[in-house]
């Protein structure tokens, strides 16, 4: 069984048991997130597709933690006019483990 849900602007295919790395979530470490925008649900082989969510479906979480990727280097440059910046950025994540999908009718 997997779904495919929407969050943060992104679309994330999970299933049970899985680590997922989201941007970061206004929840703290260790408590439960549902996630009711869910696009795509295939359970045993029946594949329900919404329009634009499927209702009644919900897939569960519990945050793991929190952090920032890895650095990535931004670099300005203007050719023949002595002009370069340099820019760092890292992405900070909420690290999320998907517990339950619950299908209810």
């Amino acid at each position: 069984m997997y779904a495919i849900i929407e969050s943060c602007g992104r679309q994330y295919k999970v299933s049970e048991g899985d680590v997922v790395y989201f941007e970061k979530l206004n929840s703290e470490e260790g408590k439960s997130v549902s996630f009711d925008n869910v696009v795509l649900v295939s359970n045993e082989g029946k594949v329900e597709v919404g329009a634009p969510y499927v209702k009644g479906v919900k897939v569960e979480g519990k945050v793991v933690a929190h952090g920032k990727g890895k650095k990535i280097l931004v670099y300005k440059y203007k050719a023949k006019k002595n002009y370069r910046r340099t820019q760092g950025h890292r992405q900070p994540y909420t690290k999320v483990e998907i517990t339950k999908i619950k299908v209810g009718k």
